[in-house]
């Protein structure tokens, strides 16, 4: 199963009540190790650096979880107030826990909290303005359909289709023949005179 819900946070300040209650003897302001610089100068890195270092990476892996869609439910908000608010009782109650280590680990607790609610309701206005926009109605004018036009019947697959007669065209006058049903001028070449009358 998916450790979302688990808060990462808990681990530093869960080593530190270990060293507390369980290792009276060790202390946090003692060089664990001394790294040499590029510079020359020598950083010793005690025990409270360790943890502050481990608190850091802790948040920057739960921001990333808290970024992730569906993560960060009211379950995991709920279990990263619970440890801020132990943090915070053992920074203001413990004598062992009044140190600038310890109020910078309650810190990052604190910013975990806050920033897995900053994305929540971030997220949620984001899904709340695609819903609204998606439920938004229509306008009547883009509903309304686009006026009857009258029906255009196409032509049928098996007739043939007919071109348009060409327009007539009329010779000129001068070119023109004579039309063959009016006679010709003149008598006929092929007629019979009548013939003439005798006298008696």
């Amino acid at each position: 199963m998916s450790m979302v819900g688990f808060p990462l946070l808990l681990i530093p300040l869960a080593i530190y009540n270990i060293i507390v209650f369980l290792m009276p003897g060790v202390s946090f302001a003692e060089p664990l190790v001394t790294l040499p610089l590029t510079s020359g100068a020598q950083w010793p890195v005690t025990l409270s650096d360790v943890l502050l270092s481990l608190g850091i990476l802790m948040l920057l892996l739960e921001v990333i979880k808290g970024a992730r869609p569906g993560a960060k439910f009211l379950t995991d908000h709920l279990l990263s107030l619970i440890v801020f608010g132990a943090a915070l009782a053992e920074f203001l109650l413990w004598p062992r826990f009044a140190s600038s280590a310890y109020f910078l680990l309650t810190l990052l607790a604190l910013v975990d909290f806050l920033s897995g609610v900053a994305l929540r309701v971030r997220r949620g206005a984001r899904v709340t303005v695609a819903a609204s926009r998606s439920a938004r109605p229509i306008p009547v004018e883009a509903r309304q359909e686009p006026a009857d036009l009258p029906a255009v019947q196409p032509a049928p697959v098996n007739e043939p289709i007919i071109p348009a007669p060409s327009e007539p065209t009329f010779a000129h006058p001068e070119t023109s023949a004579a039309p063959a049903s009016e006679p010709a001028a003149g008598p006929q070449a092929g007629s019979a005179s009548p013939p003439p009358e005798t006298a008696h």
